[in-house]
């Protein structure tokens, strides 16, 4: 099986692909790191993008009108020697045939990167390249926590700074499911942090923490506290201010898990207890996050986690203009239940 292991993924693209990797898959729901990724093994393999004879970039559609199209591509000899790249992008047909004719036919000096979508663990692309010695399959998903924390760290780091744990954490709340739309705050904030060491909790909260970031924290704090009023006022903002259901789920979802952990790490805490040792909460929030503390338990806030997963699942699958719908409800349902635990 060539999968490879999400904790696999970060070493793989900084070092390469071994020799015999022919096909390296990229895919899943997150299409901003499946693009981040693409691009990175594609840069990784030294390719020059002036030269067409080097470089080739392919739909997958067009392959999948002929598949013997990527075949006589990689067989095909750079105008300057050397090894030749071709990038696939996703395509809304199923171009396997294409892929599976190519590591049939075992191209010397050539090096394929190939963008898929959300592919499910039968789709005939991912299947192949998962059980062929020449392939490997690298999965996308949305960052969880720890994944977001990391990639707030690496990206300031190549930049020269370094940053607050309490401006880390803030940062992360203020982040979405797209790795793409993550990236462009990161580097927003370290433009705006250049020429110093550390960013600080100040600069984020000058920086990221916007009309959305202070629209998202007032809706999620307001559904977690049962506040249902409230919760509908706001989510309703939050699509007027034209932004994306995503992100309010993926915040949503990163809070639920937050205080989650809180109450494992201390399970018998009380709630001021438990929002005196959370660090990197703004104080204005405290009062709120204690109300949440006193209406959640660890068997509820599971709950919560699994009504959330599953509304991110129905967020991306639903068709253009209805994710809202489907993140609007995951939030009230939230609201109503911690209303009812209220009393």
């Amino acid at each position: 099986m060539t999968a490879v292991r999400p904790g696999d993924i970060e070493g793989l693209l900084r070092r390469g692909p071994e020799p015999r990797i022919l096909v390296v898959l990229v895919y899943g729901p997150d299409t901003g790191l499946v693009a981040e990724r693409a691009t990175r093994l594609v840069k990784g393999m030294g390719a020059d993008p002036d030269d067409p004879f080097a470089m080739v970039k392919l739909d997958g559609d067009t392959l999948a009108s002929d598949p013997g199209r990527l075949v006589d591509e990689a067989g095909t000899i750079g105008l300057f020697g050397g090894s030749r790249t071709i990038w696939v992008r996703s395509g809304s047909r199923n171009y396997a045939p294409a892929v599976d004719a190519v590591l049939k036919s075992e191209p010397e000096g050539a090096r394929i990167v190939v963008e898929g979508g959300d592919l499910a663990k039968s789709s005939p692309l991912r299947t192949l390249c998962e059980k062929s010695s020449r392939a490997l399959a690298i999965p996308c998903y949305a960052d969880d926590p720890r994944a977001l924390a990391e990639l707030i760290e690496a990206t300031l780091r190549e930049r020269g700074l370094g940053i607050d744990r309490d401006a880390r954490e803030l940062l992360a709340t203020s982040l979405g499911a797209d790795r793409r739309a993550s990236l462009s705050e990161i580097e927003k904030l370290a433009l705006y942090a250049a020429g110093r060491e550390r960013v600080e909790i100040e600069d984020v909260e000058a920086i990221v923490s916007d009309v959305g970031a202070s629209v998202l924290n007032t809706l999620i704090d307001a559904a977690f506290a049962g506040r249902m009023a409230e919760a509908e006022r706001e989510s309703r903002r939050f699509r007027q201010e034209g932004l994306d259901a995503s992100v309010m789920l993926g915040a949503a979802l990163r809070h639920a898990l937050a205080l989650l952990n809180a109450r494992l790490d201390d399970p018998g805490g009380t709630p001021g207890s438990l929002v005196a040792n959370w660090r990197g909460l703004h104080f204005r929030r405290k009062a709120i996050i204690e109300t949440q503390f006193a209406r959640w338990s660890p068997n509820g806030l599971r709950q919560a986690v699994a009504a959330l997963q599953e509304a991110v699942l129905a967020c991306r699958r639903a068709e253009a203009g209805l994710g809202h719908a489907h993140a609007s409800a995951a939030l009230l349902r939230i609201a109503g239940a911690a209303a009812r635990r209220g009393g």
